[in-house]
């Protein structure tokens, strides 16, 4: 499957234009550094958004950009943070190989249902991500935005999130 596919596949038009966005950034590259993202550009969508930067050196997610719906799930500043804190303990393995394969495969990710379960925080909807790279091959980041509705309560038993994997 293709970017094509990813981007037909994604319900939510504020995640679809940040996926267009990406595509558009990247050019002829496999993959946008950081840098050629433009934030003007996806204005609306920013709340929505997250980045991480991926050091392979020590195999390891560190926050660098989260707008305010995603800050407010995590109760904490994203940026700088390492990944390892960011999430229980439970859920980190499952978390950071996923978004290990956006980053290093590369892949683009397409999440669908409860798309987090953190801080006693439960959230129903869609989620993205796309890697980055500073040199359009090698990845080293993931752009990734998820769209929630927060849900009350605690969620039944065998709630998850579907997943949809894209090759680039």
């Amino acid at each position: 499957m293709s970017f094509e596919d990813f981007a037909r596949a994604i319900a939510s038009p504020e995640l679809k234009h940040i996926a267009q966005h990406w595509d558009e950034r990247r050019g002829l590259r496999e993959m946008p550094s950081w840098d050629d993202i433009r934030p003007s550009q996806i204005a609306a969508q920013l709340p929505y958004l997250w980045v991480y930067k991926y050091d392979r050196a020590t195999d390891t997610f560190t926050g660098r950009l989260a707008g305010d719906r995603i800050e407010h799930v995590f109760a904490k500043s994203f940026r700088g943070t390492p990944m390892t804190e960011l999430y229980p303990p439970k859920d980190y393995p499952r978390l950071f190989a996923r978004t290990k394969r956006v980053a290093c495969e590369p892949a683009l990710f397409l999440g669908r249902g409860m798309v987090f379960s953190h801080v006693d925080h439960f959230g129903q909807g869609e989620r993205i991500m796309m890697p980055l790279a500073d040199d359009g091959v090698l990845g080293d980041g993931v752009l990734g935005a998820t769209l929630y509705d927060s849900v009350g309560g605690i969620p039944a038993a065998g709630q998850s999130e579907d997943e949809s994997w894209f090759s680039l």
